[in-house]
């Protein structure tokens, strides 16, 4: 890394000096009636049609992009209530950023070839346009000020759960460089606690307050398993530095602070075993372990072992660069109906039998 940032300096310098010459060969003497260093006409024109070629490559690059990538996966497979309310905001947000785009790109190389410099041409100089500068003004502030109102409403909608609805409450503690979840128990309360009661030698990973009835009963997994259509609230900790609990297929993000706790809430809508048999989802699988059927040939010729088959999971990873392991910090969701959420609970320890005495 040291060898490579060198060398990088060293090129930044080239260049510095460089440009310096350029600028001292400026300076010097002309030459007739043109001036080393400066752009004729031939070559202003010549930039002017290369402004335009760079246009049609900007459009061509962009329609290409729109028939081969358009079709968005990632905003047609939400799996919370509130994931079609944000993918329209975020549909939205792209079309106005791709109309706003291809007007001011072709306004931009359009003038840049149309007022191209030619000998004795003089450009014409405005020193203020109030009209110009008020519809460049107010366009800009009711475009934004309407996606700020309808981002910010959406965001008070998402994040103000109901408590009268009895939430699944959930914590999602995290921890260089893995997640583990809260289970309430029987009276869906999560009990006290505290990193300064971290106790490994005790099983208390989590620091709970072995005092406090409430977290008797606690399940600690480190799988988390949700009940499709009941609301769930998550209460976020961290216990060294700030994580960020990212849901992509919820769309659900909230940082994980030390020493406070921070909450998220949605409700699952569809099981991970109704998701894995989407169009969507089935053609992506089949990519996937199409890829790893070819590196797997590559890796038993070298004496290897085969990479396993891939299957689709709801994922939690860490949206936070928290350290050297942060790429693999992530843990599996599985979505499924009460019956089957309920019957896997009751098979997973509850605190107070889980500590060694």
């Amino acid at each position: 890394m040291t060898t490579l940032l060198t060398i990088i300096v060293l090129v930044f310098i080239l260049i510095a000096i460089w440009q310096m010459v350029k600028i001292f060969d400026l300076a010097q003497a002309r030459v007739g009636d043109a001036i080393p260093g400066v752009a004729t006409d031939k070559d202003n024109t010549l930039n002017g049609y290369l402004m335009m070629g760079f246009l049609a490559f900007i459009y061509v690059i962009t329609i290409v992009c729109c028939v081969k990538y358009g079709d968005l996966p990632l905003l047609s497979n939400s799996a919370s209530e509130h994931g079609p309310t944000i993918d329209n905001l975020m549909i939205i947000s792209l079309v106005i950023i791709f109309i706003v785009q291809t007007v001011t790109q072709f306004l931009l190389h359009y003038f840049a070839f149309k007022y191209k410099g030619e000998k004795g041409k003089k450009a014409l100089f405005f020193a203020d346009n109030n009209k110009l500068e008020a519809i460049w003004t107010i366009i800009p502030v009711i475009v934004l000020a309407g996606l700020i109102i309808y981002g910010l409403n959406t965001w008070i909608n998402i994040m103000g759960v109901d408590e009268s609805e009895d939430p699944l409450v959930v914590e999602l503690y995290a921890q260089q460089f893995n997640w583990k979840a809260r289970y309430g128990g029987a009276d869906n309360t999560l009990g006290k606690s505290n990193v300064r009661l971290i106790d490994i030698d005790r099983a208390n990973i989590l620091g709970l307050d072995e005092a406090d009835p409430n977290a008797q009963d606690d399940i600690i997994t480190t799988e988390l398993h949700l009940p499709v259509g009941r609301p769930v609230l998550f209460k976020m900790r961290s216990q060294d530095v700030l994580h960020s609990a990212y849901m992509p297929h919820f769309r659900a993000q909230m940082n994980c602070v030390p020493g406070m706790i921070t909450q998220f809430g949605y409700t699952p809508t569809v099981t991970t075993e109704d998701m894995r048999q989407t169009p969507e989802i089935i053609e992506k699988v089949a990519n996937i372990n199409k890829i790893r059927v070819e590196k797997s040939k590559a890796l038993v010729a070298k004496g290897e072992e085969a990479l396993d088959r891939y299957e689709f999971d709801y994922l939690l990873i860490c949206n936070k660069i928290c350290g050297k392991s942060h790429y693999n910090m992530q843990m599996k969701i599985v979505v499924e109906t009460e019956e089957e959420f309920n019957a896997w609970l009751k098979e997973q320890k509850e605190f107070k039998n889980s500590l060694i005495n």
